[in-house]
Parts: structure tokens; C-alpha cells; sequence
């Protein structure tokens, strides 16, 4: 490819609007260009990467024995009504209507369509088990977009869908989609990658895991132990909560004038925040009851935890209008509201000498003990792990650290399959309905989190396997005609073998150097008019660790030579 032919520009200046240095050096760059919040064009040198990134998926996939098929894009209403997410999925899901009035979407995910192609197909035990999947273009219509191709509306994204005949056999080959997953995030050059247990959310199911490049910037939060294997999503994580040994009190009412938070209190009574108890406030979208969650005062309520113990989804309540709480000293000491659905945070089991809210204004009581005082029927883990809490499985100390998602897979069980009537017949003529799991990547995303991971302040240093371009040669006096004829040249032979850029554009040294780090080729060729005069070229690895002078004839075994050498 020449530079001066290559769609796109490339900028000094860093984008005012963009945070994430992979949207910082994508902008720069000439990678991406955005079209609408959320949507963006790939320009050649992601498009070329992206499909670098994609034939590896495929070829991990195939090694699984999956199967490359393709889904539309848009989808009829009546297969997500089917599977009853229609009407249980948010404003996510983009839905329409064609001319004849038919309701569609715009596929997020495509469980559904998977279920339509393989019930029609697989409808003997024979046929099974089997793994299908695409790399299609998604739309999510995502409220939060953000970080370039971090967080987008519409994405491209291999998603596959394995169908069995038992619990066994899908454990067994989802366990085989996880070590492939391992294998791309290592061939696409990714080092800081884990994968941790998640919430199944709006996928259902009943076990899912997601992969997560550890980064600074991430949105997701995850919990691992500093002793032992376990790693977990904030959403899902558990722990065991520390308990203080302390005495029990006698109840008493202490005048606290306009006192509603829990920092306040602790510093007017001269205790540490552990020693009180919180009272934080929902209501359920199902029936819009208010439900009062009560957790010791130093922790803070999992909505994840919370909607998966009350079966529906959770908002904190803000209009307190006709509501029976005491707002900013409700206590779970003499709680007499109406209508109201309350729940005890397992944080609370077992504790004495609490301070909670004495539900009625300007008042607290203190001395609470949670065995003496209250009648509990059960406690819930409805608490978000915090850093420094034991382990549940060693006791060793749970850190905190922040991730960038970039795949998921999930044991769907019969979710789908059921809902949608899809079965096939069992070796003794009986119908069955199959178990499913399904696996996602996106690749834009994962595109991303390789500059994330391999870059320095210039530009991206982009591995080998996923490189625009392999080797980018820079003719720093052009207009030398030994310079040129030999720029030429080289380009010529060494695009034979390898993809090459060559600066053609006659452009100062520093122009070229700034364009060749955002650009990112692993190899770097250099003339100068000295050296070509001298039969000799520079050739410098992208990351700045190799750098040698080379005789002419002994240019393409030395490329070949950095080659093996650079990530």
C-alpha cells in the first residue's frame, strides 16, 4: 500500500472528547471516523486488523468443530416473543415496523435466530451435539456509549450457539469454548486477560463467565482473590464480612437532629460506620412496592444480588409520596410500614450493638442486636464485596481491581430451546428438548483492548498477527533518485511475501516518524541518503528494542529475522 493512496489522515492534535488512548490513537490515526453517537466507520487500517482478528476466531472456532453460518440483521418481533424477550428486554433492543406494518428488530443478539435455524434442521439425537456460529453486525441501542469502539450501538460480534442432549455434554464443551477463548485473546497479542464468573442477565441461564483485560479505564469491577484462583464479577462476587466482637447493649432512643446519612451518624455518635445499620430504599417494576433493604452500614447494595432475590428488576425509589417509611431514619426496630417488603442483608446475622433508625425524625435507637431485637426469617447476600474481605473459599483477601469485557460465554440450559418449542427425538422415540450454551467476542472491541495493551505514547505497537500492516517503509529523502528507485524496490520484493506500507508522499522525517508510530507495523525500514549511499538501510522494530544497519542484499532475511523476534 502506498501512504500517499491510503484513505484517511492522520492528526498530532489529541481529540478533545476522547479519554481511552485506544480512541485517542484509532482518531489520530486514521482508524475511525464516527458517524452517530456509538457508530463509526472503520477506515482501512482497523478494517484490515478487524479482519486479521476475526480470521482468528474463525479458526479457533473451527478447531471446535463449530460451524460458520450467518443470521440477519433484522429479525420479525414474533421470534422474540417467542422466547418472551420482546417484551422483558429494555429500550435496548431497537424494535420497528416494516411497510406492511409487520413489528421487526434489530438483532442484539441472535439466541432466537439460532433456535429458528436449528429446530428446523436437528430433529433426531443424531444430529447432536453441534456448535454453530457468525460474525455478524449487531445493534444495541446502548444509552452509555463511550471510549471509541469500547462501548458502541452498532458492533460486530462472533456469537455461537452449541445445542446438546445433556447437562454433561454441554459442561464438557463449554469448558473447550473457554480454553479457545484463552487461545484468541493470546494469538490477537492480549497478555492481561482472566476470566472471571457473571451474572447471566438478560441471557439467562445458570452458569456464565466473562473474559476482562484488567485496565484502569475499564467500566466493569472485579473481585479476585490474592491467594487463591477465585476471580468473579462485583455483580455476582461474595465474600465473607469481617464481624466485630462487641458486647450487648440495652436498647435506647438517642436525639439526633437532622441526621439521614450514615457518615454523619457514625462522626455525631463517635463509631465507625460498621457499627450501624442501613436502610436503602427500592421499588419493584413489577408491582411497584417499595422494598427496604437492610445491610450494615459500611456496605452497599448488589442491585444484581437484589433483583435476582425478589425475581424482577430494582430502581432506588426517589418519590417517596404515599410511601409509609420514616425517609432518612427508617429502622428496622419497630418497623410497622404498610405495604412494604423488607429484606435483611446476611451482613446483619449474628450483630450486636447497632445503631439503626428509629423511624421517626430526628431520632435513632441504639444497642440493636440483630438475634435479640428482630424477628429475621432469612438473610440474603444482597451486599457488594468490598476490597479486603475474606475470601469464601481460602479466607485469603479479596482485591478490587477495575476491566474492559471483551467476551462472554454462557450455559443457557433450555432457556431458548423450550420457550421456542425446539426439540428433537431421543434414541427411544421420545422428544426431548435440547440444552444450549451460547459465546460471544466482539470485535471491535477487542481491537480496541489490543492498542489498550500494546502501545506507548506515540502510537499503537501492534502485534504481528493483528497488524495493518507488517512492515512500513520510510524514504526520508525521496527525492534522492537512489532513495526512490530503492524505496521502490524494496516495496516491490518485500510485498511479495509480507503486506508493506511505503511513504511515498515526499514528506519531512519527523511527518513520516509520527505517521509510522500511529500506523504501528511491527518492522520499520528507513533510507536515508546516507546510508542508501553507503548500500545500507535502518531497519527498527516498532517498540524501539531492535534497531540495526542492514546491507541491501541482506534486507529481507533481516526483516524476516525481526520478524520472529517482535510480540
Amino acid at each position: 500500500m502506498l501512504l500517499s493512496k491510503l484513505v484517511g489522515e492522520r492528526f498530532k492534535e489529541k481529540p478533545v472528547d476522547a479519554f481511552m488512548v485506544s480512541h485517542i490513537f484509532m482518531l489520530r490515526g486514521g482508524y475511525i471516523r464516527q458517524v452517530s453517537n456509538g457508530i463509526f466507520s472503520l477506515l482501512p487500517p482497523a478494517a484490515k486488523a478487524a479482519r486479521k482478528i476475526e480470521q482468528i476466531i474463525r479458526e479457533e472456532m473451527d478447531a471446535i468443530e463449530g460451524q460458520e453460518v450467518l443470521f440477519p440483521v433484522v429479525l420479525p418481533a414474533e421470534l422474540w416473543q417467542e422466547s418472551g424477550r420482546y417484551e422483558s428486554v429494555g429500550s435496548e433492543l431497537l424494535r420497528f415496523r416494516d411497510r406492511g406494518g409487520r413489528g421487526m428488530v434489530l438483532g442484539m443478539t441472535h439466541e432466537e435466530a439460532a433456535v429458528h435455524m436449528a429446530r428446523n434442521v436437528a430433529n433426531t439425537y443424531l444430529k447432536y451435539p453441534f456448535m454453530i456460529y457468525q460474525i455478524q453486525t449487531k445493534f444495541r441501542d446502548e444509552p452509555r456509549a463511550r471510549g471509541g469502539l469500547i462501548r458502541v450501538r452498532e458492533f460486530t460480534m462472533k456469537d455461537a450457539y452449541s445445542f446438546h442432549t445433556s447437562q454433561e455434554d454441554l459442561e464438557a464443551y463449554y469448558q473447550r469454548v473457554y480454553d479457545a477463548y484463552l487461545r484468541i485473546y493470546r494469538r490477537v497479542g492480549l497478555n492481561n486477560v482472566i476470566a472471571i464468573q457473571s451474572d447471566t442477565g438478560m441471557m439467562g441461564g445458570r452458569v456464565a463467565h466473562e473474559f476482562m483485560y484488567l485496565s484502569d479505564g475499564g467500566e466493569d469491577t472485579l473481585v479476585y482473590c490474592e491467594k487463591c484462583d477465585y476471580k468473579s464479577n462485583m455483580e455476582v462476587a461474595v465474600s465473607e464480612i469481617k464481624k466485630q466482637s462487641v458486647q450487648e447493649q440495652e436498647i435506647k432512643e438517642v436525639h439526633t437532629p437532622d441526621i439521614k446519612d450514615i457518615e454523619k451518624l457514625a462522626e455525631f455518635l463517635n463509631i465507625d460506620e460498621s457499627r450501624t445499620m442501613k436502610a436503602t430504599v427500592f421499588f419493584r417494576k413489577d408491582n411497584e412496592m417499595p422494598v427496604v433493604v437492610f445491610l450494615r452500614g459500611d456496605l452497599q447494595v448488589n442491585e444484581v444480588k437484589l433483583r435476582k432475590v425478589l425475581g424482577t428488576e430494582v430502581f432506588p425509589l426517589n418519590d417517596y409520596e404515599g410511601v409509609d417509611l420514616c425517609f432518612g431514619f427508617i429502622g428496622a426496630y419497630n418497623l410497622n410500614a404498610r405495604n412494604v417488603q423488607v429484606i435483611f442483608d446476611k451482613s446483619l446475622e449474628g450483630e450486636k450493638n447497632l445503631v439503626c433508625g428509629a423511624n421517626k425524625v430526628d431520632y435513632h435507637i441504639t444497642g440493636v442486636s440483630v438475634d435479640r431485637d428482630l424477628k429475621v426469617d432469612k438473610f440474603f447476600d444482597v451486599a457488594k464485596v468490598s476490597e479486603g474481605d475474606a475470601c469464601v473459599h481460602c479466607g485469603g483477601r479479596l482485591k478490587v481491581s477495575r476491566g474492559i469485557e471483551i467476551g462472554n460465554i454462557f450455559q443457557l440450559g433450555t432457556k431458548y430451546s423450550e420457550s421456542m418449542n425446539m426439540h428433537y427425538m431421543d434414541e427411544d422415540g421420545k422428544l426431548q428438548t435440547p440444552i444450549m450454551g451460547c459465546y460471544g467476542i466482539g470485535v471491535g472491541r477487542l481491537l480496541a483492548c489490543v492498542i489498550e495493551d500494546n502501545h506507548d505514547e506515540y502510537g499503537p505497537i501492534w502485534p504481528k498477527a493483528v497488524a495493518p500492516w507488517l512492515i512500513h517503509i520510510c524514504m526520508l529523502n525521496q527525492s534522492q533518485e537512489e532513495v526512490n528507485d530503492l524505496g521502490h524496490r524494496l516495496y516491490n520484493e518485500l510485498s511479495k511475501e509480507w503486506e508493506v506500507l511505503l511513504d511515498d508522499r515526499g514528506a519531512a522525517a519527523g511527518v513520516q516518524f509520527a505517521d509510522a508510530d500511529l500506523l504501528g507495523a511491527p518492522v520499520r525500514i528507513i533510507l536515508s541518503k546516507r546510508n542508501v549511499a553507503n548500500g545500507q538501510v535502518e531497519i527498527v522494530s516498532r517498540d524501539k528494542k531492535i534497531k540495526k544497519l542492514v546491507p541491501v542484499p541482506d534486507v529481507r532475511q533481516a526483516v524476516s529475522d525481526v520478524l520472529d523476534r517482535v510480540k
